[in-house]
């Protein structure tokens, strides 16, 4: 029983990290309809960005407390928006009209570009980083395993219901969030009720890049490891979250990121590590084929 609730509060931070990824995905799939698979590339550069911002507070002697991890955060977040808007600009936005391949070719290039920038800049080694936030509380002791929920894990799962009730409240409250609707169900006309979608779009785009900024902060505060390729793997497992839980389905993210991460940890746990990927992407595949559209997924209804 103890082994199983580590190894739940284990997956549940894990899903989170997906689950932020996983809804930079199903926003820019919802308003435009492409798959950005680049995306994964940009919470790699966010926990980069995060780890350089960690090393110059770190020779200025300011590496301590929440303070610094707030700046660490807010840094990450600023830097990967830009990231964010200038793909849309330059890679993207010029494919709009083009074939529906188009920008799928574009955004794997892409993501080709970032992986080999990041390994020419900051070399190929992996980058470690002290732990910033060492120690927790003692949820149970059974025996003598001690089930224990980390401060780092407290603050992954924290600070991302946080920025999942912000960013909740951006979409359905503000006028920023009625347009990104307006976008996702008729572009077209839209665009003729006098809303600027290049703007709605960019703007979408900015916010998925903040979101996994987030999302690779908080990784690197909880594994304090991280190389140029991290943002492959942890790229198509959030798109197997945003599938699972249903694509242009903001809720559905979250739930196939929290899904995802509780069946890599318990995998783990009870079986062989080295399957847990293939134990992920087959619960993809019974899902998509018992439920095509995800789980919380909408049926696309076509507009004539």
């Amino acid at each position: 029983m103890a082994y199983a609730l580590q190894q739940l509060i284990n997956g549940i931070s894990l899903g989170m990290i997906y689950g932020l990824i996983a809804v930079g995905y199903t926003m820019v799939y919802g308003i435009i309809g492409m798959i950005n698979f680049a995306h994964g590339d940009v919470f790699m550069i966010g926990a980069f960005i995060a780890l350089i911002t960690a090393l110059l507070l770190s020779a200025g002697g300011m590496l301590d407390g929440p303070a610094a991890i707030l700046l660490m955060l807010l840094i990450s977040m600023a830097f990967t928006a830009f990231y964010g808007w200038t793909m849309e600009r330059v890679a993207y936005r010029p494919l709009r009209g083009s074939f529906r391949l188009a920008p799928l070719i574009t955004a794997i290039g892409l993501s080709i570009v970032l992986q080999n920038y990041v390994q020419v800049s900051q070399g190929a080694r992996v980058k470690p980083m002290e732990a910033l936030l060492p120690g927790g509380i003692e949820v149970m002791r059974d025996g003598g395993f001690v089930v224990q929920l980390s401060f780092t894990q407290m603050l992954i799962i924290g600070v991302t219901l946080a920025v999942l009730a912000v960013f909740t409240l951006l979409v359905t409250r503000t006028p920023l969030g009625r347009a990104m609707r307006a976008c996702e169900q008729d572009r077209k006309m839209a665009a003729l009720l006098g809303i600027d979608t290049d703007r709605t779009i960019s703007l979408t785009f900015v916010i998925g890049a903040a979101l996994a900024a987030v999302a690779g902060t908080m990784y690197l505060l909880r594994y304090g490891v991280i190389d140029f390729y991290i943002g492959f793997l942890a790229g198509v497992k959030a798109f197997t979250a945003a599938v699972l839980g249903g694509i242009g389905s903001l809720p559905g993210a979250v739930l196939g990121g929290l899904l995802i991460g509780l069946i890599e940890t318990f995998w783990s746990a009870y079986f062989s590590v080295q399957y847990k990927d293939v134990a992920a992407f087959s619960i993809l595949v019974l899902t998509l084929i018992f439920l095509p559209t995800g789980l919380l997924g909408r049926q696309e209804v076509e507009k004539v």
